[in-house]
C-alpha cells in the first residue's frame, strides 16, 4: 500500500509540474521584468507549505526547507527570465506573449527546482540541515545573481548546486565535469574619433575605418601571439558603426564585441592588451579613441568534490552520465562561486534545436526525474 501511495504521490507531484510548466513556458518575462513569474512561483510554495524568505527583492524569491537533522545550509539555484525571441516551436503550449519566450529552458529551471523543493518538505525529516532554494532574476543579464549576492540572504550558505537544460542530450543523462564548464564573458566598446571630410579629399580629414579595421585584426593577435596555446579564449567583434552615407568620411567609428577567458590572470591579460591595441592603434592612424570594458559574469568552475557526488547520484538514480562539454557561453552562476564552492550541470532534455533559437524546446517527461535528481543531491550528500 505504501508503495502505491508514493506511486500515486509521485504521479500527482509530476502532473503538477507539468501543468507549472507550461504556465511558465507561456508566460515568458524578460530580465527584471518576472512579476507574474516570481508570483506564480510564490504560489505553488505556499500551496505546498513550503516556507519563502522574507526579502526587498523585486522579482525573485528564496525558498527554504528545513530539515529536522542537523546539517548544513546548502543552495539550488534556479534561474527564471526568458529572451527576447519569437517562438518557432511547435508545442502546443508555445508563448503568448510575441517577441519573448523561454528559449534557454528556465521555464524547466524553475519546475524542476519546485519539485525538488517539494519533495524536499515531503521527506524533512530525513533531511540534514536546511536548502534554500533561489528563484533568480536575470541571469540573461549576466548579472542576476549579483541581486541575490548583495543580499545576506545566502549568507550562511556552505555550497550551491546549480543546473542547465541541455538539448545535446536526452532525458536520463546528466552531464558532469569538474573544473572549468563556461567562461567569463566580458564586453568591451571602443569609440575612435578622426576628422569628418569629403570622401573625394581623405587627405583633409582623420578616417576612423582604417584604425577600426586594424584594431579588429590586431584583436586576434592577443590570442594567437600572448595567451597560452592550452587555455580556451576567444575574442569576437559583434558591431562595427561608422558613417552613414557614400561620400563623406565620418569623425566617428564604433567597435564592439565579447572576451571569453576560463582563466583568471588571461582575463586580466586581454583587458589590457586590448586597451593597449586600441590607444596605441588609433594613434598610429591619427585618431584618438576611447575604451570601455565591462566585467560581465566570472568563469564558472565547478568544485571537484561536488562534481564527484554529482556523478555518484546520478548512478543511484540509473541516470546515465556523460562527460559535461565546457562552453565558451557564459552564467552568472559563478558570482555564487565567487563565495563559496559551487557545482554547475546539465540535465539533457531531449536532442533539438540549441538554447537560444526560436526552435528552442523542453521534452516534459524530464520535468519529475530532474527534481528527484536535484533532491536526491541533497538528501544523499550531506
Amino acid at each position: 500500500m505504501e508503495g502505491k501511495e508514493l506511486e500515486k504521490e509521485g504521479l500527482q507531484l509530476g502532473h503538477e509540474l507539468q501543468e507549472a510548466f507550461f504556465w511558465f513556458h507561456r508566460h515568458p518575462e524578460l530580465s527584471y521584468e518576472e512579476y507574474q513569474t516570481t508570483e506564480k512561483i510564490r504560489e505553488f510554495l505556499t500551496e505546498h507549505g513550503i516556507g519563502i524568505m522574507d526579502s526587498e527583492l523585486e522579482t525573485g524569491l528564496i525558498a527554504v526547507i528545513r530539515g529536522e537533522r542537523e546539517g548544513a545550509v546548502r543552495a539550488l539555484r534556479c534561474d527564471i527570465d526568458a529572451l527576447p525571441i519569437l517562438e518557432e516551436s511547435d508545442v502546443p503550449y508555445a508563448s503568448e506573449i510575441k517577441g519573448k519566450m523561454h528559449a534557454c529552458g528556465h521555464d524547466f529551471h524553475i519546475t524542476a527546482g519546485l519539485g525538488c523543493a517539494v519533495l524536499l518538505q515531503q521527506n524533512r525529516k530525513a533531511l540534514a540541515g536546511t536548502v534554500k532554494i533561489i528563484f533568480q532574476p536575470a541571469e540573461e543579464s549576466a548579472r542576476g545573481a549579483e541581486k541575490i549576492t548583495e543580499t545576506d540572504l545566502i549568507d550562511d550558505v556552505e555550497l550551491i548546486w546549480g543546473f542547465h537544460a541541455d538539448p545535446t542530450n536526452p532525458v536520463g543523462t546528466i552531464g558532469i565535469r569538474e573544473g572549468y564548464v563556461a567562461a567569463a564573458a566580458d564586453r568591451f566598446l571602443i569609440k575612435i574619433t578622426g576628422k569628418g571630410c569629403h570622401g573625394a579629399h581623405p587627405d583633409t580629414g582623420i578616417d576612423p575605418i582604417p584604425a577600426a579595421a586594424a584594431m579588429v585584426q590586431a584583436f586576434q593577435t592577443v590570442v594567437t601571439r600572448n595567451s597560452d596555446a592550452f587555455h580556451p579564449t576567444l575574442i569576437s567583434v559583434t558591431r562595427i558603426e561608422a558613417g552613414n552615407t557614400w561620400n563623406v568620411v565620418p569623425e566617428t567609428a564604433e567597435l564592439e564585441g565579447t572576451v571569453r577567458t576560463m582563466n583568471r590572470e588571461d582575463r586580466v591579460l586581454f583587458e589590457r592588451r586590448l586597451r593597449e591595441i586600441t590607444e596605441m592603434t588609433a594613434k598610429a592612424y591619427g585618431a584618438s579613441a576611447e575604451f570601455q570594458w565591462y566585467p560581465g559574469s566570472p568563469a564558472v568552475v565547478n568544485d571537484p568534490a561536488m562534481a564527484g557526488a554529482a556523478e555518484e547520484t546520478a548512478k543511484k538514480q540509473s541516470l546515465l552520465t556523460v562527460p559535461e562539454e565546457s562552453s565558451m557561453g557564459g552564467d552568472d552562476f559563478s558570482f555564487y562561486e565567487e563565495k563559496r564552492p559551487g557545482c554547475y550541470i546539465k540535465i539533457g532534455t531531449g536532442v533539438g534545436e540549441a538554447i537560444h533559437q526560436p526552435g528552442f524546446k523542453v521534452d516534459p517527461e524530464i520535468l519529475l526525474p530532474a527534481a528527484e535528481y536535484l533532491m536526491a543531491l541533497f538528501m544523499e550528500n550531506e
